[in-house]
């Protein structure tokens, strides 16, 4: 059974279609990266999963369990959790308060109900706080864990926001162009990262539009086109498709 089946999915915009009849099943354990040119879907077909947007038709089944008309509070919940491309931190936190924060909120506390002092709220905090440790030693932030956000570098704020979708606990995690304004040096780093979370047992569902990134970290390949899917595959076999290769306005675009 694949963990994720998006099926016969379609999302209409008045008349416009974003998506068209569209179907993708992600196995457990694997990274499957989706690419198209803009406008081609993606950022809907995001929405429509962690459930911000209702299908106009189809039908999407996380874990067996059809999500389709789920809140994205309770789809999270259930471990299906995406960043964005606009990072939002609270910036006038550290590093590592903003982990503790994100695991507050996606486990549904009032994170400043836990600010308050009583036997119960303290062992939450704590418990917060050890779980953000981890996660800032996982993500290789230890150095910077006590730097307020708004003092970071581009490609840290990227791993920030990274780090506290992990918060959550994901079972599968989509990430939204991860690597987005990163220099080489981000990239190649945060290429290792996505590596090391599906070494935890974590599916990864990345959008990214440097193909140099998805080529070096994805299993399989979907890609979209106009709403509909244009092709799936291998990097292998997507990097040699006529059709993706035309999509992509030549070999060179593909390639990164």
């Amino acid at each position: 059974m694949a963990l994720l089946e998006v099926k016969g999915v379609s999302k209409y915009f008045g008349g416009l279609a974003a998506l068209s009849d569209f179907d993708m099943e992600v196995s457990e354990g694997e990274i499957r990266g989706l690419i198209g040119p803009n406008g081609s879907g993606k950022t809907t077909l995001y929405n429509v999963i962690s459930g911000v947007y209702r299908p106009t038709t189809g039908t999407i089944v996380y874990q067996g369990k059809d999500i389709t008309h789920l809140p994205p509070s309770i789809i999270a919940k259930m471990g299906l959790v995406r960043t964005f491309q606009q990072t939002a931190l609270f910036m006038d936190f550290t590093v590592l308060q903003n982990i503790s924060v994100g695991r507050h909120l996606h486990a549904g506390e009032n994170v400043f109900g836990v600010m308050g002092s009583t036997p119960f709220t303290r062992q939450v905090e704590k418990g917060a706080l050890e779980k953000a440790e981890e996660i800032v030693d996982f993500m290789e932030l230890t150095h910077i864990r006590d730097e307020l956000a708004v003092n970071l570098p581009h490609g840290y704020m990227r791993a920030l926001g990274v780090s506290v979708a992990l918060a959550a606990e994901p079972k599968l995690l989509m990430l939204d162009e991860p690597v987005t304004g990163m220099n080489p040096v981000e990239k190649a780093h945060m290429l290792s990262i996505i590596k090391k979370i599906r070494e935890q047992g974590i599916t990864v569902l990345v959008v990214e539009h440097d193909m140099r990134t998805v080529m070096g970290v994805c299993d399989y390949i979907t890609v979209l086109n106009f709403g509909r899917k244009l092709a799936e595959g291998t990097p292998k076999e997507i990097q040699s498709n006529e059709e993706v290769i035309e999509a992509y306005l030549g070999r060179a675009e593909l390639l990164g």
